[in-house]
């Protein structure tokens, strides 16, 4: 018919300039085969923000180019907004209430790819892997044990003696000329010893006190059962690696998968180079500091090492802090000089460390620059605390690896 001809012509010609590709002499069929996925989006949008209800019978609905209209329907955007952003806060309060558990799984993925590159060891001498981990797990056990049956019996012994000398410590400060120089124009101590005396008697006091108590023994108990959990589901991802890292590329376009595989490969190694590397330096610092300890005379030598080692463990400021920690120590007893005699040795060591031994132990691991790794460093501090400091030179390792293979090369191929 005429009529139909003639109506239909200017749709198609509508159609062809609406920018799918297709000239407008082309027919239905060109415009309907090349110009699907565009017809797709333009009708998504039209049933989104409104259009005519026109439709051609050949080329399906009509859209905003053949016809110039626009008809908003704004309850249908604002409904479809609404549910996206009603997605996003729920999210964000699921990921809130779970953020203990992600702390725990973050930290587990953390030392078992730490632990895998000694497991790798094992592997490439024809042990199976399941193998490998049980000798892994086994050394863990037996070097913890040792460490707990050396140290346990000086820890007692040594928090013994502070609470036996504990009276003689607040006697020695009292007797300070400085503090009894500074009494005598203030009048603290008798201040101070009033103050006590009423938060002894007092049941309220008693009663936090006690509280307190048990506030401290359910953290510890907290702590024991998320290092218990933390352990075991290291243990087992540990255990299962490869097959999650085969799941992973699966779902990777497989014309991508082999470079996937490559950049993944090499951020998980140098992880777990980073983390043996810095428990080498971590302990060859605790040793060091043992050693000074005992040779100048600083009491709670095993307490001071145990927490020298957890601190030096933390990159860049471990060190520093834990030389500090010693040092406040070392002021009270033996005394200033055998605290400048420590500071003196101990800081000439960080130095010997940073500059010979933790560049030997980490020229396999990552390599950042230094800015970046103080940047990083403090960053995850404050993000994460001590997990996201520890986590933190890693990371930024895995971001520059990134941005060198995937945007700096896109960049030069242009």
């Amino acid at each position: 018919m005429p009529n139909a001809e003639a109506q239909s012509g200017p749709d198609i010609a509508g159609d062809g300039a609406a920018g799918d590709g297709t000239q407008p002499n082309g027919g239905a069929e060109g415009v309907t085969t090349s110009g699907t996925g565009s017809h797709e989006r333009q009708r998504w949008y039209q049933r989104l923000l409104g259009g005519p209800e026109r439709s051609n019978p050949r080329l399906g609905p009509a859209t905003e180019a053949s016809t110039g209209q626009v008809r908003l329907r704004p309850v249908a955007f604002g409904f479809s907004m609404g549910l996206g952003l009603a997605f996003v806060v729920l999210l964000w309060i699921l990921l809130a209430s779970l953020d203990q558990l992600l702390m725990w799984i973050a930290l587990a993925l953390f030392i078992a790819l730490g632990l895998d590159p000694v497991v790798r060891f094992f592997e490439r001498r024809g042990w199976p892997r399941i193998g490998g981990v049980l000798v892994v797990l086994g050394g863990f056990v037996a070097v913890a044990g040792t460490v707990l049956a050396l140290l346990i019996p000086q820890l007692v012994t040594q928090i013994t003696q502070l609470v036996n000398h504990a009276p003689e410590i607040i006697d020695s400060v009292v007797a300070n000329s400085t503090v009894q120089s500074i009494d005598e124009h203030l009048g603290i101590l008798d201040e101070l010893e009033t103050r006590v005396d009423d938060a002894l008697n007092s049941p309220d006091v008693l009663g936090g006190i006690f509280n307190g108590v048990v506030t401290a023994g359910t953290v510890v108990g907290q702590v024991a059962f998320g290092a218990l959990i933390v352990f075991v589901l290291a243990m087992y991802i540990l255990v299962s690696l490869p097959g999650l890292k085969t799941f992973a590329y699966s779902i990777v376009p497989a014309s991508r998968r082999a470079r996937t595989s490559q950049l993944t490969e090499q951020i998980t190694a140098g992880v777990g180079n980073y983390v043996i590397g810095q428990a080498t330096v971590a302990i060859c610092n605790a040793v060091f500091a043992f050693i000074l300890m005992s040779i100048v005379g600083v009491p709670y030598r095993a307490l001071l090492s145990i927490g020298v080692a957890m601190l030096a463990f933390v990159p860049l400021v471990g060190g520093v802090c834990a030389g500090i920690l010693v040092l406040l120590v070392a002021l009270f007893d033996p005394g200033w000089q055998a605290a400048l005699t420590y500071a003196i040795f101990y800081f000439s060591y960080l130095q010997v460390e940073a500059y010979l031994i933790s560049p030997k132990i980490m020229s396999r691991a990552v390599k950042v620059p230094g800015a970046v790794a103080v940047i990083a460093v403090v960053a995850g501090g404050s993000l994460l605390g001590i997990l996201g400091a520890l986590m933190a030179i890693p990371v930024a390792a895995a971001v520059l690896l990134l941005v060198k293979e995937i945007w700096v090369k896109r960049q030069d191929a242009r």
